[in-house]
């Protein structure tokens, strides 16, 4: 993606719930090479931050309601988060928890556009969200699946100011045309039981070697490797524990 830092409107933070976090963190660190940290803090819950270096570049977390599905979490940058939860209602989301301060780091809430697509938004303090984008090991696309395009469209443009890309085959999205993701419209292929959703998708040096290492872990391919025109060499991932995440070659961005 064109964007290489959080900005207001655009995506900041991946974070991952998951049923087995002491697994994750083994899978993810073997095929992307993070480092993780958990927040020793009871309170925290068990919160862990994976890092490249000294840069953090996600998060590793427990699930901390019965009903919350094993899943990647994409959060987008916001200045003021009540703002944004009131920008959120009126152009006709919902707004299931939040806005929740997270320690001195910022502010936090769950929404979910009209098609029922979940995300998250954060307002930062401390913590502006992700220190590393668009290298390998790193957040560097994110692409929203939906039934209902024209309506993600006017809610995300509405609540973001986000440009769209024009296409019939891959609208994408930017701010101020700088394309940080795109957005695939659900046909028949998708189980009816899938629903609306975000994707993360993380930079690797090689899409075809981390497919292999996946299965190796006990994932598994749910998109074979693929050069699509005009287009990165991509791959669509779930881990052990179900999450379902996107590859894409480094240096490749759109």
């Amino acid at each position: 993606m064109k964007l290489h830092e959080p900005v207001p409107g655009g995506p900041c933070w991946a974070e991952l719930g998951t049923s087995d976090l002491a697994a994750a963190k083994l899978f993810y660190t073997k095929l992307f090479g993070w480092r993780p940290e958990t927040d020793s803090r009871q309170q925290a819950g068990g919160y862990t931050i994976a890092r490249l270096g000294d840069a953090a570049v996600a998060a590793l977390a427990p699930l901390y309601q019965q009903a919350q599905p094993v899943a990647w979490n994409l959060s987008f940058a916001v200045r003021d988060a009540d703002a944004a939860v009131r920008q959120v209602s009126a152009a006709g989301g919902a707004v299931p928890q939040g806005p929740t301060e997270v320690f001195d780091s910022g502010r936090f809430v769950v929404a979910a556009d009209p098609t029922g697509a979940v995300f998250q938004l954060w307002q930062g303090r401390s913590f502006p969200g992700a220190g590393l984008f668009n290298a390998p090991g790193s957040l560097g696309w994110v692409e929203l699946l939906t039934r209902e395009p024209d309506r993600a469209a006017d809610f995300y443009t509405t609540v973001f100011g986000w440009t769209v890309t024009a296409s019939d085959r891959y609208p994408q999205w930017g701010i101020d045309g700088a394309d940080f993701g795109g957005m695939v419209t659900m046909d028949d292929k998708f189980p009816h039981e899938v629903p609306a959703h975000w994707l993360p998708y993380f930079a690797v040096t090689d899409v075809d070697t981390a497919a292999v290492d996946t299965t190796d872990g006990g994932g598994n391919v749910l998109m074979e490797p693929t050069s699509p025109p005009d287009g990165p060499r991509i791959a669509v991932l779930r881990d052990p524990q179900g999450a379902m995440f996107g590859v894409y070659r480094a240096g490749d961005e759109r």
